[in-house]
């Protein structure tokens, strides 16, 4: 019997960071059916929350609203956010994913006038900026946030704060009746771009995040540092909003460690060394001391590292601390061993950063029984007895750094595009 050919050649791609824009573009560019859900209410996943790249140093929303002016452009493309799936069933060339959409609150109609989060005295903690800040119960994801529409926080919802909200608006954008939706998708190939989540540095009991607003993780340095962040760019103690003048990069918290990530996550090294330069770029007379067990800087990046490293004013201490606590001032203390000079030390900072690693989102649920498997860390790998219609991109399938992510992420379009054959 001759063979019939894939049921539907529709893409489908689920998460809309950076590896599932590029894998959706890449994909609806030669002609292909797309349709990509993110659970989240705008596009760009954790690129949108970064202060800029390493080596460059360039602003990633650059590259992030280059890709949504092709979104734009493509009609054979669909974004679907506040979407989770709940169930795949088939084969390659004819699966049918069940998708949840979550309520928003907030439809078509919004203009992102802001009138919404004017009306509103409710605050909730800012999910963008990782709870270092407040936000409007009414607001919108981020500045440059695709699609450009406000979100209302489902605590709001039955609130009297939820009728000013809704009155303020003059588009008829609000709906509080919203309820969200589920539907099935036909298509022949699944992209599974779902990216990572931070280690929850709470875990780490000896580094006492919860006891100091001083103690921070790297993803909210990114924040701290970003000129639309909880302090407009200035890189200050979140406790009092003074100054920094002495910073500690902690690498490899929880990572590389079997009671927490056994795995190196490849970008925490550079990324701590970027963080120097954030603050070395704010204060001239600052010190930071990075603290490591070893650096990795993959590739090409070395010369970023040496660049770093010719600062006089950003040292490198071999160790890693046993534990930090809190002095009579409030300053948090590292404890440890230099592991060179083998000297005990006990050194206080303004500032401390937990260069926490990447944790898999699959690891965390977000994957329904699929036909591919995780590795011992969480990440997806196809299954040996997969037929090959559901590729993993980006960090879901391993520790990647942007430029990584977004390769892997072409490469799974084109195996999307070579499960569902050549366009009929």
């Amino acid at each position: 019997m001759a063979n019939q050919g894939p049921k539907s050649q529709t893409i489908l791609v689920v998460g809309g960071g950076i590896a599932g824009v590029t894998a959706a573009v890449e994909a609806a560019e030669t002609g292909y059916d797309v349709i990509m859900l993110e659970r989240g209410p705008a596009l760009g996943g954790r690129v949108a929350q970064l202060n800029r790249y390493f080596p460059k140093l360039c602003h990633p929303t650059c590259g992030l609203e280059i890709n949504f002016q092709r979104i734009r452009k493509l009609k054979n493309l669909r974004v679907v956010t506040m979407a989770s799936v709940s169930e795949v069933k088939g084969e390659k060339g004819d699966y049918t994913v069940s998708v949840s959409v979550a309520p928003r609150y907030v439809n078509a109609n919004c203009t992102a006038c802001g009138a919404c989060a004017e009306a509103t005295d409710m605050e909730v903690d800012s999910p963008f900026n990782y709870g270092l800040s407040k936000t409007k119960a009414a607001y919108l994801p981020h500045e440059h946030a695709f699609p450009m529409r406000y979100v209302v926080a489902p605590s709001a919802i039955g609130t009297p704060e939820a009728d000013k909200i809704k009155a303020a608006c003059k588009y008829d954008a609000v709906d509080l009746e919203d309820k969200g939706e589920s539907f099935d998708v036909n298509c022949g190939a699944v992209i599974w771009a779902t990216g990572w989540e931070p280690y929850d540095p709470e875990k780490l009991e000896s580094y006492n995040y919860n006891l100091s607003a001083d103690i921070i993780s790297n993803v909210q340095m990114e924040r701290l540092a970003n000129h639309d962040g909880p302090t407009a760019g200035r890189i200050v103690r979140p406790s009092n909003g003074e100054p920094v003048k002495k910073v500690a990069m902690i690498q490899c918290a929880g990572s590389r460690d079997h009671n927490h990530l056994p795995y190196c996550s490849r970008i925490c090294c550079l990324g701590s060394l970027k963080h120097a330069v954030y603050v070395r770029e704010q204060y001239e007379d600052a010190e930071v001391d990075i603290y490591y067990i070893d650096l990795r800087a993959h590739d090409k990046l070395e010369a970023f590292y040496q660049r770093v490293a010719a600062d006089p004013q950003v040292n490198f201490v071999k160790s890693k601390p046993a534990s930090i606590r809190i002095d009579e001032e409030g300053r948090p203390v590292l404890c440890g061993e230099n592991t060179i000079t083998r000297e005990l030390y006990e050194a206080p900072y303004d500032l401390v950063v937990l260069a926490t690693g990447m944790k898999p989102a699959a690891s965390e649920g977000y994957v329904p029984n699929i036909a591919m498997e995780q590795d011992e860390y969480g990440f997806l790998v196809p299954s040996i007895e997969g037929d090959g219609g559901i590729i993993p991109a980006g960090v879901a399938a391993g520790p990647l750094d942007v430029s990584m992510s977004v390769q892997s992420a072409t490469a799974a379009a084109l195996k999307a595009i070579q499960a569902v054959g050549p366009k009929s």
